[in-house]
């Protein structure tokens, strides 16, 4: 198992851009998808990317498609969520999340992640 911290979070403005990063600590990380999520109080958790464990970036939800980019480092345990132009609408926690997909369709389901990290506050401002 990988144990996983977020991190970058803040309060930003419309318009501005912030770089997220998913810190895993575990021998076994570069094995893992690992997806970004996000939840606002009173929704269902919402699937943004996910990114297999040989760095393949899966479809990105349309809310943030040309906005945010996901990349990983496994030599640095680390995933991160670059956003650009961010929206009011982007206000949530952010998660990061690690589990075997084996397939695509089952990339945006938050039931085939094993692992998750705690969260982190991005609020933007208008």
């Amino acid at each position: 198992q990988v144990q996983l911290v977020e991190s970058g979070g803040g309060l930003v403005r419309t318009g501005d851009s912030l770089r997220l990063s998913c810190a895993a600590s575990g021998r076994t990380f570069g094995i893992y998808d690992v997806a970004w999520f996000r939840q606002t109080p009173g929704k269902e958790r919402e699937f943004i990317v996910a990114i297999s464990a040989t760095s393949q970036p899966y479809p990105y939800a349309d809310s943030v498609k040309g906005r945010f980019t996901i990349t990983r480092d496994n030599a640095k345990d680390t995933v991160y969520l670059q956003m650009f132009s961010l929206e009011p609408e982007d206000t949530a926690v952010y998660y990061c999340a690690a589990g075997f997909l084996n397939s695509e369709t089952r990339a945006t389901s938050a039931r085939y992640y094993s692992q998750w990290g705690q969260g982190t506050q991005v609020t933007v401002s208008s």
